[in-house]
């Protein structure tokens, strides 16, 4: 039989309980000899919409299982709204989840299954129809309530198995990639749509992705993980801008790294940096930048023409690599083609290089002298 769940005393640093939806607490798990998460400590707060980012593999799914309660951790404690609730089972804690397949019933209609859960917990009739005419609304499906699944296009199944864990009034929602099944196109829709519904309702969210697009989309904050360790957590724009360490640079967005002695001719250090593709310009190779620009000549290697946008592989003089991604606000394709294998140089900011720290989990501005703010 389940412990009852115990009020856990925050300490003076931390957020205050109110701001807290759900804290891990050291939290492992090992299956067997595996293990699959290694000490997560976190704090989601109430009302954001956070995402767990990771490859597969690498302990995201897990943890969101820990939370629901489908798994029990092997160390460390799940907290919900300073509530321990490490040892409860999944229906005694407040939170419901949505997954990648929806899990509807074929032989209900669409009400029917919204309104299933509220059945098992013999909720009363008008109260069970009044919430699911609410939950409904909220998904923007009214009038679909007879349908069956079946009938609904993708986006709108997923939109009804959303609405089946909302009706529940969840104090977290918990969604393991649930856009995964749909085409590109439906999925940046929903991930409007879902970040919209999600802001209308004012629920926790944790949302685990593989897809950097989703999160960096959606996210107010987002953990990236690795190897069953979080690596950086923090907002999209610092997971972006600040990776922490080479694989957050590598995983979010396109990065390029540069190291040793390629890295000292360009900027003075041998220390490992990264630099975003967009951030750097193609000049011709006689042009000059201005003061505090890094520069290094090369030549183009490969072009790959996106439409909106192009990327250019640039093999560098001294050795290694760049990849420059630029808006094609005027050339054409085959003006883009024109050149490949043509000399160039590549100039950019000095303050947009980011030093990795490996060892200390941070990155630094590199060469610029300057702390940041």
């Amino acid at each position: 039989m389940a412990s009852p769940a115990t009020e856990v005393q925050p300490n003076a640093s931390d957020p205050t309980p109110a701001q807290v939806a759900v804290r891990l607490d050291g939290i492992q798990k090992r299956f067997g000899d595996v293990t699959a998460v290694v000490g997560v400590d976190l704090d989601v707060l109430q009302g954001e919409f956070f995402s767990m980012l990771g490859p597969s593999g690498s302990g995201k799914t897990t943890c969101l299982r820990m939370i629901a309660g489908f798994e029990a951790p092997t160390a460390g404690r799940v907290i919900l709204h300073g509530r321990d609730v490490t040892t409860l089972a999944p229906y005694e804690r407040d939170v419901n989840t949505v997954f990648q397949d929806y899990a509807l019933f074929p032989h209900m209609t669409v009400g029917a299954n919204v309104e299933y859960g509220l059945r098992v917990k013999r909720v009363p009739r008008e109260v069970r129809r009044t919430r699911v005419a609410v939950a409904m609304r909220m998904v923007q499906l009214e009038g679909f309530e007879d349908r069956k699944p079946a009938q609904l296009s993708g986006g709108q199944r997923q939109r009804v198995a959303l609405a089946r864990a909302l009706v529940n009034q969840p104090s977290v929602l918990l969604l393991d990639e649930p856009l995964g099944a749909l085409d590109l196109k439906l999925r940046q829709q929903m991930q409007i749509e879902l970040k919209a519904i999600q802001q209308r309702v004012g629920l926790t969210f944790i949302y685990v992705t593989h897809d950097q697009d989703e999160a960096l989309t959606m996210s107010d904050r987002l953990a990236v993980m690795n190897h069953g360790r979080i690596e950086q957590v923090g907002s999209p724009a610092d997971v972006y801008e600040r990776p922490a360490t080479s694989f957050v640079a590598g995983f979010v967005g396109v990065s390029n790294t540069l190291s040793g002695q390629v890295a000292r001719e360009v900027t003075g250090s041998d220390a490992t940096f990264t630099i975003r593709p967009e951030k750097i310009r193609m000049l011709a190779v006689e042009e000059q930048p201005g003061p505090g620009t890094c520069t290094v000549t090369g030549h183009v290697r490969a072009v790959i023409y996106l439409g909106a946008s192009t990327r250019y592989a640039v093999a560098l003089d001294p050795g290694g690599e760049l990849v420059v991604l630029q808006q094609n606000l005027t050339q054409s394709s085959m003006e883009a083609l024109e050149v490949q294998g043509k000399p160039v140089r590549l100039a950019w900011d000095r303050a947009n290089n980011r030093v990795i720290q490996e060892l200390r989990g941070e990155t630094e501005p590199s060469g610029s002298g300057e702390e940041e703010g």
